[in-house]
Parts: C-alpha cells; structure tokens; sequence
C-alpha cells in the first residue's frame, strides 16, 4: 500500500509539473506574441506593394487581443483593423516613398456602408497622391465591387462574376414564435411613433406601410449613393448600372467586361505579373507586399510630443447601464471618459465616434448630460459611423456639430416599452404556476408572469409620452427647430445622412477626418496636437485571458458558424435584455 501511494503521489507531482511547465511556457508564448505584436517595427522595401483584403470585419476601432482571428499555421495576425487605422494606414502609405501602389484583394466585405465609404474616399485620396490602385477578385460582392471601383485598374477572374443586383434588406419578425411560447409581448408606444418600428418583429409578421415606407426610402437613398460613385468612377451611367443589375448581367465574366464594369479577366498569375510590371520586377523576382495589418507597425515619421490633445471617443453598441464594453456603451463608462476628456486641461477638443442603433432612454440621457457639460468646456464634434439613431441620436443632440456619412442611419426619434407576460408559457408549457401576496395593490409592478392591469399600462403609457416629449424637446432645442417640427420628422422614422442633413438633424456630410479637421480649427490648435483615443483598452494580455471563457468562445463559434445570420440571433437576445423604456431603432436592419 505504501508502494501505491508513493507512485501515486510520484505521477500525481509529476503530472502537477508537466502542467506548470506549460503553463509558462504558455505564458511565455502570449507574452513574447503580445510584444511582438505591439512592438515590432516593419521595414518597408522600396517598391513594395501594400495588399488590402478586408476578409475579417471592418470595426469602428479595432481590439488589441493579438490572438483574434489569430493564423497559428501562418504565426500571422488577421485581427480586423479599426476604421481608423486604415484610414491612418492608407494615409501613411500616399506619403511613404517606399510604397509603390494599393492591391486589393477583394471578394466579400464585412462592413457597414458608411464605414465602407470612408475607406472609399480615402482611397481615392491615396489614387489623388500620384499612385496607383489594383483590384482583383475570383468573384466581387456588391459591396467589394463599391470599393473596387475607386482603383484604376479593376480585374476579374475568367470564371468569375459580380453580384451586382441592387440593395435589399430582410427583416426578421417573430410574432408567431412568441405565440407558439404563448409569450404577450405588452408594447406601448407613444401616440404619434407611427414609424418606431422597433418593436413591429413583436407585433407583426410583415412591415407595416409606414416602416415600409422609410425602408424604401432608405435603401434607395443609399443604391443612388453608391451609383453615384460608381458612375463616376467607371463612366457607366447610372441608367446603365440599373439595367446591369435588374438583368443580373455581371453574373457572366465576359459581359461584366462588355459592360466595362471590370478592365480585364485574368488568372491569378497574370495578376501577379501585372504586379511584378508595376513594381520593377523580373518574372524570377519576388514581390515585395505587406498587409495593411502589418503596415500598422511601419515607422510613422516624427512623433509629435505636443502638450495638446484631442480625444476621440468611441461610443459603439447598444446603450445601456454600467460600464459596458468595447462593443457596449455603458451609461456609467462613457459618461466617466468624457468627464474625464473634459477635465483633463491638454484636451483641447473632444470628437465622439458614434454607432449606436441606442437602447435605454435613462442611459442616453445620462450620457447626453456629460456631453453637454463637456460642450460648455470645449468644442465637442459628433462623428456618425454606420448607425447612430435613436438612443445614439440622442447622445450627440448637445454637440456643436454634428457629422454624418452619406449613409449613416439616423434619426428614430422614438420611445417604446415592451413588458413580456410569459404566464402561458411557464402555466401551459412548463406547467409551473405561481402565486403571490402583496402589501399594496400595485407591489407587483413590473411582473413579467402577469398581465398588466389597466393602471399599470397606462402609467407606463403616460412614460413613454414625457420621454418622447423630452426627446423632440431635447432635439428642438439643441438643434433651433420648432419641437411641432422635429415631431413631424421623427415619429421612430430612420433617415440616411444625405436626407438628414436636408432635414436639419446633422450639420454636414463627412467622416470621421473631417470632424477631427473641425475639431482642431475650432480649438485653433493648427498642427500643435496630437490624438488620443478613449476609453483606454485593455491590455491584450487581460484580453486574451478574458477571451478563453465558456461564454465568449461559444460566442464567437457561434458567430462563426451562423455568419451574417447571427445578428438575427444577437437581436432576439438584445430583446430578452430590455429594461425600461428604450430610445432604439430596428438595429438588426442590415442592407445588404
């Protein structure tokens, strides 16, 4: 016995060790990669060519976890880029005498179309420099062939083709699950929120008229855009582009070339050859290319040490209580990085980022006081990326000025409340009941596992009435319009940035540059600053920790599994997480 227990404990030490060894070699490991990943500095070769694929998502601002979408097979980082280091990216390279020209490797592209077009006129800024741009792809989707269309050169595989066949958006509605659960969603909305069709998945199976209508509206607004670009660009007019996509056409290789929507059809290898020709290579010589991931580490030139700041604040997701997260906005985080950007005496004027479909009207409210106090201190600019409506809209109302992109979805000037009764669902589905006693006749208010009564409804009613009141207040005000008027153009209605601006809800048409660009001429700061970007991320060491629960891998194989199709199921879990009235838009809408 006394044999088994020392082996026992022999192995048990032995296993113990083996553990602990690779635990820090593990660590070894994450550590040497996290430096490497945030130190390392790339040399760039004379003609070298910088490839663009845009194959992982485009994101407002980019995290610092080194191992997301990491390739062990490569040992390469894949992680997505934030808008703002490609843009800083492709900036860099129109002014590197080292980089010879753009290729992009395009095919599909995960990205909102304001977000899109901001790198789209970048490009055509990096193109104005003297330089040029080569796309390529086995086969384009819609919104790659958008951005292809700013090169000077477009080609196409043989056998491939463009899906170019105009915009579209499917909208999930879930009316006939909930009675299947025999789950009553009790929605109240206010009397004049005709188009808040936030909570329609809950009460419909179709779109009613009115949120047809401002999906027809939006969706053409943002074809014409693209059109637009298009058109001038490849010198299709827009009655051809239109024709090309009701007949499908560039769905054969030949005819996308017939139509001159691509300069070429050529196999991979050509390709590279056309590189080769463009870079001063030989057939035997290598081309020289770094990803724009990569570029992110080339030398900048000259750090400037100014003293004077301007902070960047991203606002990004649903708004909420708490901290939040990087894809989160937090009533108590974001307020807490504003204040502090208004307190701090070296930032000398602030730009908020937003893209926010919003969420909780006490939080955006909350958050829109810090903005206001900050406003009073220095200039405060609001920048809208993809989406910044309802809740979003009303956390950029106090700022001096407002920017949108072209397409930015904004606007949902509306407030609505929605308390489930899932009595049926536990009494006739689970068969659990329940009973209760109470002190006062309305001790039960809110309970999800009873009706409302009449009273309770019409409490929360006469909420959601004085918010939507103080929201087209809040709007009148801050933007000099009559409130008659701002409730005329809100109702829950969704406007582009290019019909928004017509109607007096944004300032001016432009990116997040340009809102920097008038963030710094306001604060007559000249070329004496620098940028600084809030809130703080983690480091990615506490990233990578945080990364390996059951939760977020579950999480992003889910994601990965269901594709584009897991905004459905984000959607229905943001459902089940409401509290409290919301000042948010239908944000699962996806143009596609």
């Amino acid at each position: 016995m006394k044999q088994f227990f020392k082996f026992m404990f022999a192995s048990f030490a032995g296993t113990l060790l083996t553990l602990l060894l690779l635990l820090f070699i593990g660590i070894g490991m994450v550590t040497a990669l996290v430096s490497m990943s945030e130190n390392e500095q790339v040399k760039v070769k004379p003609n070298t060519v910088l490839v663009a694929d845009f194959s992982v998502p485009v994101q407002d601002r980019a995290s610092k976890n080194p191992f997301e979408h990491f390739d062990f097979g490569s040992m390469e980082s894949n992680s997505p880029l934030g808008v703002n280091e490609i843009l800083e990216n492709i900036e860099k390279a129109g002014k590197d005498p080292n980089i010879s020209g753009i290729y992009l490797e395009l095919s599909e592209i995960n990205s909102g179309m304001a977000n899109l077009m901001e790198i789209r006129d970048k490009l055509a800024a990096f193109k104005a420099s003297g330089k040029w741009i080569v796309s390529y792809s086995e086969g384009y989707s819609q919104g790659a062939y958008y951005l292809a269309s700013v090169s000077d050169e477009i080609y196409l595989n043989p056998e491939g083709m463009i899906l170019f066949k105009g915009l579209y958006t499917q909208l999930a509605f879930v009316k006939n699950l909930l009675e299947k659960l025999e789950v009553e969603p009790q929605i109240i909305r206010g009397p004049n929120n005709q188009f808040k069709s936030a909570v329609e998945p809950l009460m419909y199976d179709k779109m009613s008229e009115a949120n047809r209508l401002q999906t027809e509206k939006m969706i053409n607004s943002a074809w014409d855009v693209m059109l637009t670009a298009i058109s001038n660009s490849r010198g299709i007019s827009k009655a051809e582009l239109n024709k090309a996509a009701d007949e499908l056409a560039l769905s054969n290789a030949q005819k996308a070339l017939e139509l001159k929507f691509v300069d070429g059809l050529l196999y991979k290898d050509e390709i590279l050859a056309k590189l080769r020709d463009k870079t001063g290579k030989t057939e035997k010589d290598k081309i020289d290319q770094i990803t724009l991931s990569k570029y992110t580490n080339a030398p900048k030139g000259e750090v400037n040490k100014s003293r004077n700041k301007v902070a960047i604040i991203y606002a990004i997701g649903e708004i909420g209580g708490g901290k939040g997260s990087e894809t989160s906005i937090g009533s108590e985080g974001l307020s807490k990085t504003i204040r502090k950007a208004r307190e701090d005496d070296n930032v000398k004027a602030i730009v908020m980022r937003v893209n926010s479909p919003g969420g909780s009207a006490l939080a955006s409210e909350i958050i829109r006081r810090e903005v206001e106090l900050a406003k009073n201190t220095k200039p405060f600019i609001v920048s809208m990326g993809n989406v910044a409506a309802s809740g979003g809209y009303w956390i950029s109302t106090n700022a001096d000025y407002i920017f949108a992109d072209p397409t930015t979805i904004t606007g949902s000037i509306g407030v609505f409340g929605v308390i489930p009764n899932m009595k049926k669902l536990f009494n006739n589905k689970l068969g659990i009941t329940f009973d209760k006693a109470m002190t006062n006749s309305n001790a039960d208010y809110i309970d999800v596992m009873e009706p409302l009564s009449p009273f309770q409804h019409a409490k929360i009613q006469q909420e959601v009435v004085e918010i939507y009141d103080d929201f087209t207040s809040l709007v009148a005000r801050t933007r000099n319009l009559k409130q008659t008027y701002v409730d005329s153009i809100g109702q829950g209605r969704v406007w582009l940035g290019t019909d928004a601006i017509g109607i007096g809800l944004v300032d001016e048409l432009g990116g997040i540059e340009k809102a920097i660009a008038y963030a710094v001429e306001k604060a007559n700061l000249g070329t004496d600053y620098k940028l600084t970007e809030l809130p703080e991320q983690k480091d990615p060491f506490q990233q990578i920790i945080e990364g390996m629960s059951g939760e977020t891998r579950a999480k992003a194989m889910l994601k990965e599994q269901l594709g584009s199709y897991y905004s459905y199921v984000e959607y229905i879990h943001s459902l089940s997480e409401i509290k409290g009235v919301q000042a948010r838009m239908p944000f699962y809408l996806q143009i596609q």
